[in-house]
């Protein structure tokens, strides 16, 4: 039970920093979440676990939560800012890759055991980084410039505040299935036998369905903070 106990509070920290990041910095709090999320996710979905008795990769929570945030921008703040957002995160995904494949060609320092110890461990994350990448990158453009899309399609016909429920979910149950299968298909075909690929894809869509059903409550949250701020949040 710790993993799932852990995915839960982990669940519920995701959230909370994102309405807190909103209060604290309004629009700019939202869009900052967006590099952080993928930062972060690219970094822990190397660590397989169990969780609910099946095979799943971490990452799942904090990279679903970005689409709760693009969804609270395309609702207080449009298409085109949730769209801007999407790109910053494209951006800092590729950067970070760069970066840090160009900082493990540095050779660590001769007779020093910690520096060759950090290097075989920054290795050890970050070599698997540019298939993680590339699958990352193809599965967030493709979901997420669907999910801001799905989300003003569906705001045209489900328009009432009290049908926020409707849009929020309808877009992201949506492009998360699109995530995941781009996703799972580019970083872990070859990797692993098909019955755990498969079951990594169903694991890794019901955990991020969970986090989209669970994420609900917050999108009306992100609403009342922007009416009640809507003056100076922006």
């Amino acid at each position: 039970m710790q993993n799932e106990i852990l995915w839960l509070a982990m669940l519920l920290a995701n959230f909370l920093l994102i309405i807190l990041a909103y209060r604290l910095f309004g629009k700019w709090g939202l869009v900052m979440w967006i590099p952080i999320s993928v930062i972060v996710a690219n970094i822990q979905v190397i660590q397989t676990v169990e969780l609910f008795g099946l095979v799943a990769t971490l990452g799942n929570i904090v990279y679903a939560t970005s689409f709760l945030v693009t969804d609270i921008l395309s609702e207080n703040y449009g298409k085109e800012e949730a769209k801007k957002a999407v790109w910053i995160g494209f951006f800092s995904l590729i950067s970070m890759t760069l970066l840090m494949n160009l900082a493990l060609q540095f050779l660590p320092l001769e007779g020093d055991e910690f520096a060759g110890v950090t290097h075989e461990a920054t290795s050890t994350i970050f070599s698997l980084m540019p298939r993680i990448a590339v699958a990352s990158l193809a599965a967030y453009l493709l979901s997420q410039r669907h999910d801001v899309w799905a989300y003003h399609f569906w705001r045209k016909r489900f328009s009432k505040d009290n049908q926020i429920w409707l849009r929020n979910n309808l877009s992201t149950m949506v492009s998360q299935l699109i995530d995941s299968v781009v996703f799972v298909a580019i970083a872990f075909w070859g990797v692993y036998p098909m019955p755990v690929l498969v079951e990594i894809l169903l694991t890794t869509y019901f955990l991020k369905w969970a986090v989209a059903a669970a994420d609900t409550p917050f999108v009306y949250w992100g609403k009342k903070i922007y009416k009640k701020n809507r003056f100076w949040m922006e």
